[in-house]
């Protein structure tokens, strides 16, 4: 049998060193020639899967139907909202020959897809009766970053949904801005046990030719936040860039107005940095690609009965779980142990001749790693609770992260020290656009959202960077 052997080598701490070792060893990416784009190995591709299927029964129950449309969008298509192109511009990749051929006019590998799709809308919509036009489509996207690209957080190449619909008024839009954000929190909350800030970002963070941005965050355990999903208001601007136009039921034309909104595998990404420990990977039940492994400890004279055993435990519980039974007998049980560890598995279930001896499993949390002896009678109704209490404990816990990384400041001085701590601040602003980037030069932290639940500003209020009046309360940090 093999030796035992080191899983994680670094510490949660030493975040750069810690991140791809989990990623890699956890087997949910693999790295390729090209920076910025990876392999999603098969467990990290069936949490997307999960994530996908349940956001695509929830929009099909809003009338969102699902399309497929071109990667690729000329450069005249792309540049015909201004502001919109002004806001990709520095990330996009283009395609400008085909063999030994220049193209005659540059063709964009579609950074988000508005310009591809709206043409389209152009063509299709002309009454009343044509809308609402509600569509959605699971593709790739290239945004070719500056920065040093981060696995998953920041890819030049991603998975994701996005959905782009079109209404005939602005009440109808608008609400279902807050219904799709409304669902992305419960894909947070729900399924990777995250708790999350709901808002709306500022004029400067908002989407490239949006007339307002909503948004959810995350604040994560290394100190910084990341923008988790986003519900874009489009009001009428692509509509007059594309002319999208419809007659009402009076017969007088108008412009649609519109939405776009999108959830990626950053999600994924998030997840790994919210609840992994220096062991490995930590993944809730809900999105688990395996939520139980079986270990059977084998030797010579009890190896056929408690292969038997094990076989007959998994059979039962994969009609409830996604359950693996690991027969492997040229690794020693410790290695197995670090291995499912690392990988993130929520329950391992051993058998030994004790278990056998005594008709029972043991049974080890991943998340706390308590241990504890079941009987092998009534398992299913008993791993399902252990399940359901993996999933709590872990939202509990990244609950009560976020509420003590949340401080309340009415000063520049309070901010920038809370900033300094690895904190969020929630603080009464002004909106400006210079403001924000005054503060982000002086501390690196830019606003996240203003939640839509506001605290009620004091008269005369200011604002806490620069004493102009103060507006709205913002939650700012720093951001991946």
């Amino acid at each position: 049998m093999k030796k035992d052997t080191k899983g994680i080598t670094a510490k949660k701490e030493d975040f750069s060193q810690w991140y791809p070792q989990v990623l890699t060893k956890g087997k949910l990416i693999e790295y390729t020639d090209i920076s910025g784009c990876y392999i999603f190995m098969p467990d990290s591709y069936a949490i997307w899967e999960k994530v996908a299927s349940f956001f695509d029964q929830e929009i099909k129950k809003l009338g969102v139907k699902n399309a497929y449309f071109p990667l690729l969008i000329s450069e005249s298509y792309l540049k015909k909202e201004a502001q919109h192109v002004e806001g990709f511009a520095p990330e996009v990749a283009w395609v400008t020959e085909h063999g030994s051929t220049k193209m005659p006019e540059r063709l964009a590998i579609r950074p988000t897809s508005e310009t591809a799709m709206y043409q389209a809308y152009s063509k299709w919509i002309r009454s009343y009766k044509d809308l609402p036009l509600k569509l959605n489509q699971w593709c790739n996207i290239v945004r070719w970053e500056f920065k040093n690209p981060l696995p998953l957080l920041r890819s030049r190449e991603f998975l994701w949904q996005e959905g782009h619909t079109a209404f005939a008024t602005q009440k109808e839009a608008e609400k279902e801005t807050r219904q799709i954000l409304d669902l992305y929190a419960r894909v947070f909350e729900e399924l990777y046990a995250i708790p999350v800030l709901k808002g709306r970002k500022s004029e400067k963070e908002k989407f490239a030719g949006a007339d307002y941005t909503l948004s959810i965050e995350v604040f994560l355990p290394v100190g910084r936040a990341i923008q988790g999903a986003t519900s874009h208001h489009l009001g009428q601007n692509f509509a007059k860039a594309f002319n999208i136009k419809f007659l009402d039921e009076k017969g007088k034309e108008s412009f649609v107005w519109q939405n776009s909104w999108g959830l990626t595998t950053r999600t994924i990404g998030i997840m790994v940095i919210m609840h992994g420990d220096n062991q490995g990977l930590v993944l809730p039940p809900r999105v688990a690609p395996i939520q139980i492994v079986i270990v059977p400890i084998l030797f010579q004279k009890t190896k056929a009965k408690t292969l038997k055993i094990a076989r007959r435990i998994k059979e039962k519980l994969s009609l409830h779980f996604s359950v693996h039974l690991d027969e492997r007998e040229d690794y020693s049980p410790g290695w197995k142990f670090n291995e499912w560890e690392v990988r993130g598995v929520p329950l391992r279930l051993e058998i030994g001749p004790r278990d056998l001896e005594n008709n029972q499993v043991t049974l080890v949390r991943r998340d706390n790693q308590e241990k504890q002896s079941l009987p092998i009678s009534g398992l299913e109704k008993e791993v399902g609770l252990i399940l359901d209490q993996i999933q709590q404990n872990l939202y509990r816990k990244a609950k009560a992260f976020l509420k003590r990384s949340i401080i309340k400041v009415s000063t520049l001085a309070e901010a920038k020290k809370q900033i300094e701590n690895k904190k969020i601040i929630f603080a009464p602003w002004c909106a400006s656009p210079q403001c924000e980037e005054n503060f982000k030069d002086q501390t690196g932290a830019k606003s996240l959202n203003s939640p839509f639940q506001q605290p009620k500003l004091k008269k005369g209020q200011k604002c806490f960077a620069c004493s102009k009046k103060a507006t709205a309360w913002f939650y700012f940090g720093k951001s991946y």
